[in-house]
């Protein structure tokens, strides 16, 4: 197993693997994941927004230790909306930035009801005129709720696994979600953003954890570009310690 404190990343430059083999790749994934799925347990399009809301610079483990009793208080998007600040406040408080959440919250379901006749919309461009939401939850919602694919879901997950793999060239933490969601679109077919977004997050909360992967424990190591520079650098690291042979004179 790969172990090492250091932060290794790809060149500046970046490189994106073939199409071929980013297609070996996804196939790969699949076998390793078979039921990869949305992480964030809903019953419906209202339920996976919020939920989805909730789980910014939040785990989906945490969020579905929420969601419970926080559904089971306010079934429908009216109940959001009619909410005190202060109970949902309360309701939410260990998902983290509470409070905006919360008045996100109240302000998006305020506009579903008052815009919507209280239901979710399924369109991307009205799912983005809702507080609290932006590209990234409008695409959740859209794929898991309406079977719809207008984008490819990009967290943090999605967005470094895409660089680390070769889909997308640049380095994991500058290359903006906004272009790693647009050459994914372009190298997979909209029948498989869903499933594809998901087979990365599961690879990223399996092994491929920021900052170091779990190398040793993933089965793709073999066609993995990432893992062939750092083995590329550690064996440059090795050899540049190599105390040279000397000569009796």
């Amino acid at each position: 197993m790969i172990k090492s404190k250091k932060k290794y990343k790809l060149s500046a430059k970046g490189v994106r693997e073939s199409k071929a083999s980013i297609r070996n790749t996804l196939e790969l994934l699949r076998t390793t994941y078979p039921n990869a799925h949305c992480a964030l347990h809903h019953e419906n399009a209202l339920q996976l927004l919020i939920a989805t809301i909730l789980s910014a610079q939040c785990t989906d483990k945490r969020v579905n230790m929420v969601t419970p009793a926080l559904f089971a208080r306010y079934q429908s998007a009216r109940d959001f909306a009619e909410a005190e600040l202060s109970e949902l406040e309360a309701m939410i408080r260990s998902t983290g930035f509470y409070r905006n959440k919360a008045k996100n919250i109240k302000a998006c379901c305020q506009r579903i009801v008052g815009n919507y006749g209280g239901e979710v919309p399924d369109t991307m461009s009205e799912l983005v005129s809702l507080a609290g939401v932006a590209r990234k939850t409008a695409n959740v919602v859209l794929s898991n709720a309406y079977g719809k694919n207008e984008g490819v879901v990009v967290d943090t997950h999605v967005g470094r696994i895409a660089v680390r793999l070769g889909w997308v060239a640049g380095v994991p933490s500058e290359v903006a979600p906004e272009k790693v969601e647009s050459e994914l679109m372009k190298l997979f077919p909209t029948s498989e953003w869903g499933e594809m977004s998901h087979l990365l997050v599961y690879l990223g909360r399996d092994v491929c954890k920021s900052p170091t992967p779990l190398c040793g424990s993933c089965k793709l190591t073999a066609i993995c570009p990432w893992f062939r520079e750092i083995i590329s650098k550690q064996k440059s690291v090795v050899k540049s310690r190599r105390i040279p042979k000397t000569h009796n004179i």
